[in-house]
């Protein structure tokens, strides 16, 4: 009993530096993967949220919720098709979209941190203006000398302009945002967008001083498959010139090295799978994930 009262001791002495360091401090976190499907993750998840907000780290949440759209097209009938990586979002599909995303995910979301005793409000691209987004158009390399061909793949946007304030009125007011990924097309219309790029967007829009992405990988691995703990943006170039960062890593990543740009001073890939993630990741030493700087200069 002694031995396990010590070592929890020493882990909140651990904790003490980083929790001063952070304190009034936004972190953007994108929740998604098996995090979001777990009921231990879930809570785990929902835990570690309240925990950053009591010790006065303001989070903001940004999920995703492709499988439940997936599953919810399947379930009526309708046709989905992918180009890049990118769902084709029909007028009809857009409807399921934010059925599922505002109707189902984002507010059980709310629920279960109101549930273990935060206070969660849930948000779209709409409210307060917050999003506001371009469509997406998709360039596919011709033959030849021919011009590249722009494919329309509907009602997807990539995010234009964020507008902070609801956001900072409900940080300042105790609240937890959680934000659908829907923004505000130029015709007030609603455009589906990659939650990544949402998350990205709202911590450069926030000047976060973190972005977490939560995945179903241990972060960006070596060619041995080990975790790379630390990485700056030149050694991202040199991994995606060798094939090590590839496939789905790359768009991931690529939003890391953007929030970067844009004065985020930390991102991060973490495993989602590994029950309190986020703290572990935040509060102690190594962490459980790849880490991005952005004063990788002054530290060269």
């Amino acid at each position: 009993m002694t031995d396990q009262a010590n070592l929890r001791a020493q882990t909140l002495i651990e904790a003490l530096p980083y929790m001063r360091s952070f304190q009034g401090q936004t972190v953007v976190i994108k929740y998604g993967g098996h995090a979001m499907v777990d009921d231990d993750l879930k809570r785990s998840f929902a835990l570690n949220v309240i925990l950053l907000r009591t010790v006065g780290i303001y989070p903001v949440i940004v999920h995703g919720g492709g499988p439940q759209i997936n599953r919810l097209l399947k379930e009526l009938n309708i046709a989905s098709e992918f180009v890049d990586g990118m769902r084709v979002t029909t007028p009809e599909i857009m409807d399921v979209v934010q059925m599922v995303l505002l109707g189902q995910v984002n507010t059980s979301i709310v629920s279960l941190i109101n549930h273990h005793g935060g206070r969660a409000v849930g948000l779209s691209g709409h409210d307060g203006n917050l999003l506001r987004a371009s469509r997406m158009q998709l360039a596919r390399g011709a033959a030849g000398n021919q011009p590249p061909e722009i494919v329309d793949i509907g009602l997807v946007g990539e995010p234009e302009k964020v507008d902070p304030q609801v956001l900072r009125t409900l940080e300042h007011g105790q609240f937890i945002p959680v934000i659908a990924p829907v923004g505000v097309g130029p015709e007030g219309e609603s455009l589906n967008i990659n939650a990544d790029l949402v998350a990205a967007a709202i911590a450069a829009g926030l000047r976060a001083s973190k972005l977490i992405l939560l995945t179903d990988t241990r972060g960006v691995l070596d060619g041995q498959g080990n975790l790379i703990q630390e990485l700056t943006p030149p050694q991202v170039g040199e991994l995606m010139e060798v094939g090590i960062i590839k496939g789905g890593m790359i768009p991931k990543v690529s939003c890391c090295l953007e929030a970067l740009e844009a004065g985020v001073e930390r991102a991060h890939i973490i495993d989602g799978r590994v029950p309190n993630a986020l703290l572990l990741e935040i509060f102690t030493d190594q962490g459980v994930g790849t880490v991005f700087r952005s004063d990788w200069r002054s530290q060269a």
